[in-house]
């Protein structure tokens, strides 16, 4: 990108709209000038301008939630730019995957598919950084590897005994389960979701 293209405004900035690449939710909304453009297409790590700070700040850098960035767009009128990344954890300071998560007109309902899935787990990590009292992903985690095994077992069996039974309520409700402790498992193993998805994508036929 030719950041001459980039209309930075009278104070040397331009905002910056982010969206994951993955799941096309809309995580936040940011500044950068052009020491800060330049210096996030050469490391693919986004890094912005705060200013409260008056300062660079790399996205991650303190929480650990990076964002990598695939691609970087600049509007019709050159004086906004559509940042799409891969999002490591939450987007928002407040644990939220996205920081629009509060609605004035409607549900909300913006995460879906993967993006419910990334979500969910980044909430699972959270806890396990962060134990809560009375989180029962806390109790597994602390309970090891054999009791999440032992759930995992449990959960799948009861996936088969709802199929056998054509009920489609039950199939629903037991696979849920068994998707979060699977994604438990991938926590206590170290692994992430992305892991998996990157294998289902050589799966592809």
């Amino acid at each position: 990108m030719n950041t001459d293209n980039i209309k930075f405004n009278e104070k040397g900035l331009v905002p910056v709209v982010v969206q994951d690449v993955k799941t096309n939710a809309v995580l936040m909304l940011a500044y950068m000038n052009r020491e800060s453009v330049e210096k996030t297409l050469k490391t693919g790590k986004m890094t912005y301008f705060s200013r409260s700070r008056n300062a660079l700040w790399q996205k991650g850098e303190t929480s650990g939630n990076f964002q990598t960035l695939h691609e970087l767009k600049v509007d019709c009128d050159g004086d906004t730019l559509l940042a799409l990344v891969t999002q490591q954890g939450v987007a928002c300071h407040t644990g939220n995957y996205s920081c629009f998560f509060e609605s004035l007109f409607g549900k909300g309902e913006y995460i879906s598919g993967y993006g419910l899935i990334d979500e969910l787990f980044s909430v699972i990590e959270d806890r396990k950084k962060n134990p809560k009292e009375g989180s029962y992903t806390n109790y597994l985690l602390e309970k090891g590897i054999d009791k999440i095994l032992k759930k995992v077992g449990e959960e799948a069996a009861e996936v088969i005994i709802a199929s056998k039974n054509a009920a489609p309520d039950e199939i629903r409700y037991e696979a849920a389960d068994l998707i979060y402790h699977l994604l438990v498992l991938l926590s206590s193993q170290g692994m992430s979701p992305s892991e998996v998805f990157a294998e289902l994508e050589k799966r592809r036929q």
